[in-house]
């Protein structure tokens, strides 16, 4: 799941959740949540047809997302204080 999915998910904006990510890397080894690469990026942007990341055209994202898997998202419930996140949390686990 994108970094972007999982921001809507949380009620969080994108950029927290990947500042959360960052600020927490040792809870977040490559197989919970990984960057994509600019290949990478550029390939989901074309298949999805989203905005450019060119300087002169200001929409879209300026940095490369994040990837998470199911526990990455169940870790981010830890990092992120709120009730939404709590919820997910117990979602997650009754899912597993």
């Amino acid at each position: 799941m994108l970094d972007s999915d999982v921001a809507m998910l949380y009620h969080y904006e994108t950029k927290y959740i990947n500042l959360a990510v960052k600020r927490n890397k040792e809870r977040f080894p490559e197989d919970f949540c990984f960057q994509l690469t600019e290949t990478e990026t550029e390939n989901l942007r074309l298949q999805f047809a989203t905005s450019s990341l060119e300087k002169e055209n200001y929409g879209g994202r300026r940095t490369l997302p994040y990837v998470f898997i199911e526990h990455g998202i169940s870790m981010l419930a830890g990092v992120i204080k709120n009730e939404i996140a709590v919820q997910v949390s117990i979602n997650i686990i009754r899912a597993l």
